[in-house]
């Protein structure tokens, strides 16, 4: 207690004696106003008030300044400053803008908002433009609180969350700050490379708030926060909302500043509401105050997010530029909720920089060396935005929380509680952990792991793996595991086991050896899971799952040998035998309906075996490449930026050689290429378009067969691309040249929003197309239409879609209830 009393004066003093120029603003009626911009006249140094409206601002050189102090809907307020080195405490009250129609030139029937937005639209591009490249200083500050958070979220235990939560399970969750410097050139180059970055109560650990993510221009026609949100300067803006213009104010650049009122036309589109300021004449954005939903974006949890912007005026772009922003965000689920915000800065601008053909590349964000192991009087010094009572409070109880959970006596005594072995692990499961050493022993729940199938009846898996992490970032590991599985039908044992090494974050180099017996699907792409099936065979008798026992030994081994290109290679062994059914219990009868056969090529014989007892070595290379990839380096790994504009492209070479007969011998090609293209406000395109080439495969085993994702249950997973939803499982199942197309439309709101009451459910249509051509066939089509984001208030999980299947002059059709989470 008394070393957190320590760091709180420490830091409070430090507090006081770094601060060079600092005060309190407030409104006319003495409330602290937050997020007010101060900054020197020259646009050199900047800053803004923190919640508490408290502001300090670094000044470098002793001299003369005159300090501007800005916020929309308060006059323009300027102060001459004599700095000499010693600290200026100047507390500064700002009287709100009178917004006067009297000012604003009308034209009688003419909504002088729309003359307004029109001028803001055409002019839009040549705005932007004007932001052609440019390099700045950037501060980002991220807070999250949670209120009432529960002990357990879906049994899973929340704990204290870093020491965040008090005794009534509220308080700040995260809190992180990030400095750097950015360099931007049109139309998507980006550089960030970051100098400090401090995480509350993790002394190694790096910031989340990057620039990239924090930027977000309503110059473009969309915002993609999730989904893509409609800007009020957009194109096509009319066609999502309503003006009105309340008045206008000049500011201190004698410029006349339109505020006008935003309002949906339709609730539910993804769209904002709010004001944006305009500049007469230049029609550029002056500020924003806009709020979004998350029934907008999409992420029901989330109540609001609000945006703020403020831009001053550059002479050296002829621009207002943006210089703060900060994004309030609220959210609420499973009882309880909290709320948060994210803060940007940007200063030193520099709109004619010197870029060469090096300057960008995949990388788009860097850490400095030693960025995260800054001192506080470090952050005092250069900090643009002061920390309010609640944020110091929190890096003192987190830090000094922190130096008592980092010790070995902590963590055995946590390990000592959790580590007790209790009856319901029985059941449930066990792990037991040393922490200091980063070690893990853990078995499976077998109450999870319980199963019916025809083939073995109940059976139950069970799962064991001791972990050991290395390393400061734990990111890397090695592991052993292994699987046992026994069914009671057919009264036989498995077991499998292996052994994986990861040996860094940077190229991911990952070794695996296994072996083992195992039962496993015929089709190895796994369409139908454990859980479906026990389903679909319990209820509705209907047994889809397809076995056969493998005895296998392989070592395989991939990683990324450039940028974008990550390489795969696999060799292994393997004894395949048929497997039988064991059991014809029925559990809910249905009429004339009985099991099928584990032969999925004679279903109803029941005695037959779709292949006979062979082996085999098969040679897996693969190849995933990603044109365009970008990626940020931390000082513990390198992560790739998964969206991207580009295609992902994937080649693989399979050949089988060494089999018990020749005839299993056989060589197969296959290329795969997808890719998301996002369309602004008419949602979002993607495809996927595989084939195969097969050599010397006449007879081989079914096994290897090109197998393809089909689906006889009616209920549906995750995306629908690469998938058929009414194709039988083994139907199409080849040894021939193949090749299959798969596409879907999300619309997003583009449709379904502008249809009077249905647009108040907030769904999504979705239009889809699936084509499958194998050698010697007729082709395979289906065509789909959909409705997502189904659900009750919070909990939007489900789809629906009607989906057309086409073969051989033939056409079915049938619903299809999806779940997504």
């Amino acid at each position: 207690m008394l070393k957190r009393l320590l760091g709180l004066i420490l830091i409070l003093t430090v507090f006081q004696v770094h601060s060079q120029i600092s005060g309190l603003v407030k409104d006319e009626n003495g409330t602290p106003l937050p997020y007010v911009n101060i900054y020197t006249e020259s646009g050199s140094t900047g800053t803004t008030t923190n919640e508490e409206g408290v502001y300090e601002l670094k000044i470098i050189k002793e001299g003369n300044y005159t300090l501007v102090y800005q916020f929309l809907g308060y006059k323009t307020q300027r102060k001459n400053v004599q700095f000499n080195g010693d600290p200026v405490k100047l507390d500064i009250s700002l009287r709100s803008e009178s917004t006067s129609l009297a000012e604003v030139n009308i034209n009688a029937g003419e909504n002088p908002a729309n003359r307004i937005i029109r001028n803001a639209i055409e002019s839009r591009q040549a705005n932007s433009e004007k932001l052609e490249s440019f390099t700045a200083d950037f501060y980002s500050r991220g807070l999250w609180r949670m209120k009432n958070a529960p002990e357990k979220i879906l049994g899973q235990v929340v704990g204290d969350l870093g020491g965040g939560l008090d005794s009534t399970r509220s308080g700040i969750v995260y809190l992180s700050e990030t400095i750097s410097k950015i360099a931007y050139q049109k139309p998507d180059d980006f550089k960030e490379k970051i100098i400090a970055s401090k995480v509350s109560g993790d002394d190694n650990g790096f910031s989340l708030n990057s620039a990239q993510e924090a930027y977000f221009s309503f110059y473009e026609n969309t915002l993609d926060i999730n989904s893509e949100i409609i800007s009020p300067i957009a194109d096509y803006a009319f066609n999502y909302y309503r003006y009105k213009l309340e008045g206008g104010f000049f500011d201190d650049q004698g410029n006349m500043i339109n505020k006008i009122l935003v309002t949906p036309k339709r609730e539910n589109d993804r769209v904002f509401s709010g004001y944006v300021y305009i500049v007469e004449d230049l029609w550029q954005i002056y500020g924003i105050e806009l709020t979004t939903t998350g029934q907008a974006v999409q992420v029901p949890p989330i109540e609001k997010l609000i945006f703020r912007q403020n831009y001053k005026y550059s002479e050296e772009s002829d621009l207002y530029i943006q210089i703060s922003q900060s994004v309030d965000f609220s959210f609420k689920i499973f009882g309880f909720g909290g709320d948060g915000r994210f803060t940007a800065v940007y200063s030193n601008y520099d709109f004619n920089p010197e870029f060469d053909k090096r300057t960008f590349g995949p990388e788009i964000l860097s850490f400095e060396s030693e960025a995260n192991k800054k001192d506080s009087l470090y952050w005092q010094e250069v900090r643009p935005v002061p920390l309010t009572k609640e944020e110091i409070s929190d890096y003192v109880r987190k830090d000094s929380i922190q130096e008592v959970r980092n010790t070995k006596k902590y963590q055995d005594s946590v390990d000592a509680v959790n580590n007790k072995f209790e009856v319901t692990d029985i059941l449930f499961g066990y792990t037991y952990r040393n922490s200091w050493k980063d070690r893990s022993f853990s078995i499976s729940a077998p109450i999870t792991g319980v199963a019916f199938n025809t083939v073995q009846g109940w059976n139950i898996d069970l799962d064991v793996d001791y972990t050991q992490r290395t390393g400061d970032d734990q990111e890397n590991y090695w592991r052993i595991y292994s699987n046992l599985n026994y069914g009671f039908n057919e009264e036989r044992f498995r077991l499998s086991g292996g052994f994986e090494k990861k040996f860094n974050n940077f190229t991911r180099p990952n070794l695996r050896i296994e072996g083992g017996i195992a039962a496993e699907q015929i089709n190895n792409r796994e369409p139908i899971s454990t859980i479906l099936n026990d389903i679909t065979t319990i209820f509705f008798e209907r047994n889809y799952l397809k076995l056969y026992e493998k005895s296998y030994a392989s070592i395989g081994y991939g990683q990324e040998v450039l940028n974008g290109l990550r390489l795969f290679g696999k060799l292994s062994w393997e004894n395949r035998q048929a497997l039988i059914n064991h059991t014809d219990h029925v559990f809910v009868e249905w009429g004339d309906r009985t099991y099928t056969s584990n032969n999925p090529l004679e279903p109803q014989n029941f005695g037959s075996l779709p292949f006979e007892e062979h082996s085999l070595v098969k040679l897996d290379l693969r190849a995933d490449i990603n044109f365009g990839q970008k990626y940020m380096s931390y000082p513990n790994g390198r992560y790739r930026v998964y969206e991207s504009k580009y295609p992902n492209l994937k080649l693989g070479f399979e050949k089988g050689v060494g089999g018990s007969e020749e005839n299993y011998n056989y060589d197969q090609f296959k290329a795969e290429i997808s890719q998301t293209i996002k369309l602004g406000n008419k949602g979002e395109f993607r495809y996927l378009a595989n084939g195969g080439i097969f050599s010397n495969a006449e007879n081989i085993n079914l096994v290897d067969y090109r197998h393809f994702n089909g689906n006889q249950t009616r209920i549906g997973f995750g995306s629908y691309v690469g998938k058929f939803n009414l194709m039988p499982y083994y139907n199409f199942s080849t040894n021939q040249n193949y090749a299959e197309l798969h596409a879907e439309h999300d619309f997003q709101g583009w449709v379904l929003g502008k249809l009077p009451l249905i647009n108040q459910l907030n769904f999504n249509l979705i239009l889809g197309a699936h084509r499958l051509a194998t050698e010697g066939r007729n082709p395979y089509s289906e065509y789909s239409v959909g409705i997502d984001n189904l659900g009750f208030g919070k909990y939007r999980i489900l789809r629906l879609d009607y989906v057309v299947s086409e073969f051989g002059g033939q056409r079915e059709g049938a619903f299809i209830f999806g779940l997504k989470f």
